[in-house]
C-alpha cells in the first residue's frame, strides 16, 4: 500500500507532497482508497461532503467502530501526516482478519477530506461539514488562492456540492472513532515509546494580519519618506517569536501575500497569516493578544494601516477520558513492556478533535524520530510504523470484537 500511494502527488523538485483538496493529486488518493476497499470487500461509499468510508458489516446498524485519517497535504508535505493512518487503518483490518477474530460491530475505515486546509485556508472542512462546525454558506464562500470556489471545485471533481452540510444522522451511528497518526513532535522519542495515546490538542486558531502602506519606487524614494508595510509585518514576527516564549506557546507566521510583489518596489500591502497555540485558551489570549498590541503599535509609529481577522479556531479538545483510558488498559494489557503507554498532549489539529464533539474520539501517535513534520523530512521507522498498526489492531480488536 505504501509503494502505491508514496508516488501519488510528489512534487519532483521538493520531494515534498502537493495533495490539495480536490485536485488531480487528491482524486488519485480517493481513487487509490476506494481501490483499498474494494480490495478486502468491504462497502465502499463516499457522503455528501466527500469524505470516504470503507464499511466491513453494516453501515446503518450503529454503535460502529470507525479508524482513518486524511489523504490531503499542506504544501510540500511529508508521506506521513494523514496517510499513515489510513494506510495503517487498512493494514490493522487485515491483520485482525489473519487473527480470526469475530467482529460485533460494525468498522469502517475513513478518509476526510481537506483536513489540511492548504487550497481554501480552512482545515478539516470535511469533517466540520459532517459535524455542523461549518455552515453550508461559509463553505460555499471558501476560495482558493486562485479564486476557484469550494463547490466549483467540488463539482469538477465529479461531487454535488449542493448536497453539502451537517450529517448528523451518520455520526449518530458511530459509537468511537480512534484516529492513528505520526506524531508531529519529539515526546515519543525522548521516551523510547514507539506508540502513544493522545490526551488533548490545544486550542489553536488563525489569524490575518493586513499591514497597508504606500506603494513606491524602491530605487528613488528617501528611508525617511517611505510607509513600507514590509518593516512593520517583520517587526511583528520577532513579536510573536516573543509573546510565544514568554508564554510558553507556540506562535507563527508562515504564510505571506505581498502587493504589488515587485522586486523595484515598496509594498502597499502585506498580509501576513498567524498560527498560533497554546495549552490552555488564557495562555493561548494572552499570546495573540500580545502580538496584536505589538503588531498596532509598530503600525501607529510608522503610520500603516492594519487589520486582524481572525479566520479560523478550535477550542481545547479534551479526548473523552473513558474511551482514552480503555485504549492504555487495552495496549497494556497486549504490551510485554511492563510500562505504562505514555499520554501526551499535541498542539496539531486533527479530525478526530473536530468530531470529538458529536462521537467519542481517541488517537494513537506513532514515533517520529526527529520531530519533522509538514515538511518532506517527515519520517516514521518501519518498525514503528509496524507497531502502530499491531496497537491499532489491538484498541480495534478491543472495541470491535468479541
Amino acid at each position: 500500500m505504501w509503494r502505491e500511494l508514496a508516488p501519488v502527488g510528489r512534487h519532483p523538485d521538493s520531494g515534498g507532497y502537493r495533495r490539495y483538496a480536490w485536485s488531480a493529486a487528491d482524486l488519485d488518493c480517493r481513487a487509490w482508497f476506494r481501490t483499498q476497499a474494494e480490495a478486502r470487500g468491504l462497502t465502499y461509499e463516499a457522503d455528501r461532503n466527500g469524505n470516504q468510508w470503507a464499511w466491513l458489516g453494516d453501515p446503518l446498524a450503529g454503535d460502529a467502530v470507525v479508524t482513518g485519517s486524511h489523504l490531503d497535504s499542506v504544501p510540500d508535505g511529508g508521506a506521513f501526516d494523514g496517510p499513515l493512518g489510513v494506510v495503517s487503518s487498512f493494514a490493522a483490518l487485515d491483520e485482525l482478519r489473519s487473527r480470526g477474530v469475530a467482529f460485533t460491530r460494525p468498522l469502517a475505515v475513513t478518509n476526510f477530506g481537506d483536513e489540511e486546509g492548504a487550497r481554501f485556508g480552512l482545515a478539516c472542512v470535511g469533517s466540520r461539514l459532517a459535524a455542523g462546525q461549518l455552515t453550508v454558506a461559509d463553505a460555499h464562500r471558501l476560495r482558493d488562492a486562485d479564486g476557484i470556489s469550494l463547490p466549483a471545485a467540488m463539482e469538477s471533481a465529479g461531487y454535488d456540492p449542493e448536497v453539502i452540510g451537517p450529517d448528523p444522522e451518520r455520526l449518530a451511528r458511530i459509537g468511537a472513532f480512534v484516529e492513528l497518526h505520526v506524531e508531529q513532535g519529539r515526546a515519543l522519542d525522548l521516551t523510547g515509546d514507539p506508540v502513544g495515546i493522545a490526551s488533548a490538542i490545544w486550542p489553536h486558531g488563525r489569524w490575518r494580519f493586513d499591514f497597508r502602506g504606500e506603494a513606491n519606487h524602491a530605487g528613488t524614494t528617501r528611508l525617511a519618506d517611505r510607509r513600507d508595510p514590509m518593516l512593520t509585518y517583520a517587526e511583528t514576527v520577532l513579536a510573536a517569536r516573543r509573546e510565544a516564549g514568554l508564554t510558553g506557546a507556540l506562535a507563527t507566521f508562515g504564510k505571506i501575500a505581498v502587493e504589488p510583489n515587485g522586486v523595484n518596489a515598496i509594498p502597499s500591502l502585506v498580509r501576513g497569516w498567524l498560527d498560533s497555540r497554546a495549552a490552555d485558551q488564557a495562555t493561548l489570549d494572552a499570546v495573540v493578544t500580545g502580538i496584536e498590541r505589538a503588531a498596532r503599535e509598530y503600525a501607529d509609529r510608522a503610520g500603516i494601516g492594519l487589520d486582524v481577522v481572525r479566520e479560523s479556531f478550535t477550542p481545547v479538545v479534551e479526548f473523552e477520558h473513558a474511551l482514552r483510558d480503555e485504549l492504555a488498559k487495552i495496549l497494556e494489557g497486549a504490551g510485554d513492556t511492563g510500562r505504562p503507554v505514555p499520554v501526551l498532549g499535541t498542539g496539531a489539529g486533527h479530525d478526530a478533535g473536530i468530531l470529538s464533539a458529536s462521537v467519542p474520539t481517541a488517537m494513537l501517535f506513532v514515533r517520529n524520530p526527529t520531530g519533522i513534520s509538514h515538511s518532506p523530512a517527515e519520517h516514521a521507522a518501519e518498525d514503528d510504523c509496524t507497531a502502530g498498526v499491531r496497537a491499532l489492531a489491538d484498541v480495534l480488536e478491543g472495541l470491535a470484537c468479541s
